[in-house]
């Protein structure tokens, strides 16, 4: 019996990433590896989701482990992992409180997302950052540094005394981000946290306290360029997506769609799809909860090339999870 080629292997997106003051796509490929697109303002976004999107794995450090079973994730969830990667991924994890024997420094942060919304966090020290980006942070500024146990002490010290929370609503992010008070203002509501902070008793003796230092987050994620009350993109198998990229903030992307409507793509909710090439006029499915036509599942690099997203040209930078 004589058997065809088998197809070749495709590129699948893995969702984005920051890298110091920039957003990259992620691309991952059985034989390749993993790539980066960097998504810049002013670029166009046209893609066409594939028939069905899949788990993306596990990811620890440099190492990538794929899905075993290779199964199905649901459109609408953030996550792209299925339940057991999902469980495998948390086994062993700072943010799951499964990873306790991380010898590195970790930084403690107040987080400014909004008036009111204001949230006590911990990250790695050496990724000088990163952290307060993905999670669309306006300004923020360091408390301390010290090992992981000391800054989750002095998590759990902050949390209680000043009243503040480690999380929010996604939703309620987004609509402060529309229309933010200048960042002297944010920066004043961080310094009134910061002193109080300093003067709480309990914190551990092994964090190393930090002067204020605010941070702001405006010319990263183009502020100035948010629309107010966009259409949120729902994707679905054979979704068109067609656009100009605008401003970016945490994994969100606000996009300006070809008839120019305000959009806004959740690139957690790319994680998984391949995504074949769309005209970069393409009308059909931008919309939030719209689809479109659909076409041949082509690799990441046929759609980056056709629609000015640069190809996936250097590899992935090794990042921690928290």
């Amino acid at each position: 019996m004589t058997r065809g080629p088998r197809p070749a292997p495709l590129w699948q997106c893995a969702g984005a990433r920051w890298d110091r003051h920039e957003l990259a796509l992620v691309w991952r490929h059985p034989a390749q590896g993993e790539r980066l697109s960097p998504l810049t303002p002013d670029r166009p976004l046209s893609f066409t989701t594939g028939p069905r999107r899949d788990c993306v794995g596990v990811r620890r450090g440099a190492r990538h482990t794929p899905c075993p079973a290779g199964a199905e994730v649901t459109a609408s969830a953030v996550s792209a992992q299925c339940p057991d990667c999902a469980r495998l991924d948390r086994s062993y994890s700072v943010a799951a409180d499964t990873r306790t024997d991380d010898p590195r420094p970790y930084d403690v942060y107040l987080a400014w997302f909004g008036p009111d919304l204001v949230k006590v966090g911990i990250t790695a020290a050496e990724r000088e950052g990163a952290r307060l980006l993905e999670q669309a942070a306006l300004s923020y500024c360091l408390l301390g540094r010290g090992p992981l146990m000391a800054a989750r002490r002095a998590e759990a010290v902050l949390g209680a005394a000043l009243g503040v929370p480690d999380r929010f609503p996604y939703a309620a992010k987004r609509t402060a981000r529309e229309a933010p008070p200048p960042p002297e203002r944010r920066a004043a509501d961080l310094a009134a946290l910061h002193q109080r902070a300093r003067g709480l008793g309990g914190l551990p003796e092994s964090l190393a306290l930090a002067p204020f230092e605010p941070v702001h987050h405006d010319v990263a994620f183009h502020l100035d360029r948010v629309r107010p009350e966009p259409g949120l993109i729902r994707l679905v198998p054979e979704t068109t997506v067609a656009g100009r990229i605008d401003a970016v903030a945490g994994p969100d992307l606000h996009l300006t769609g070809t008839d120019g409507r305000a959009l806004l793509l959740d690139t957690r909710q790319l994680a998984g799809w391949p995504l074949a090439p769309a005209a970069a006029d393409a009308r059909g499915g931008a919309g939030a909860g719209g689809g479109g036509p659909g076409g041949a599942v082509l690799s990441a690099a046929a759609v980056l090339s056709a629609h000015s997203l640069a190809q996936p040209s250097h590899p992935g930078r090794t990042r921690p999870d928290s």
